[in-house]
């Protein structure tokens, strides 16, 4: 069992920076993949941007150059977001990908007006 708590989010203006933080508990392997996911209303979930364990990011090309991915173990992630426009606008999730079983978090609100 593994869970996910995401804390961060907030309402910014356009232009301004937040930082998303997820902290993993249970059974969590040191080989694994955690990364983050995004869902603005009536949209699907997409990738923002994800991090292995090993160091490989990949993002979104929407978010490069403005979002950064980051660990400090292989149990919390997370997102230093700036320059933030109104279509950064979602839930954003935490995601941990191990043995190819997702887990994810609750979700935090990331609101960004022009």
């Amino acid at each position: 069992q593994v869970q996910l708590v995401e804390s961060g989010g907030g309402l910014v203006q356009a232009g301004g920076s937040l930082r998303l933080s997820c902290a993993a508990s249970g059974s969590i392997f040191k080989i694994n993949n955690m990364g983050w996911y995004r869902q603005a209303p009536g949209k699907q979930r997409e990738l923002v941007a994800v991090m292995a364990s090993g160091g490989f990011t990949n993002y979104a090309d929407s978010v490069k150059g403005r979002f950064t991915i980051s660990r400090d173990n292989y149990k919390n992630t997370y997102l230093q977001m700036n320059s933030l426009k109104p279509e950064d606008t979602g839930l954003y999730y935490c995601n941990l990908r191990q043995f190819n079983r997702d887990s994810w978090g609750q979700g935090t609100q990331v609101t960004v007006s022009s």
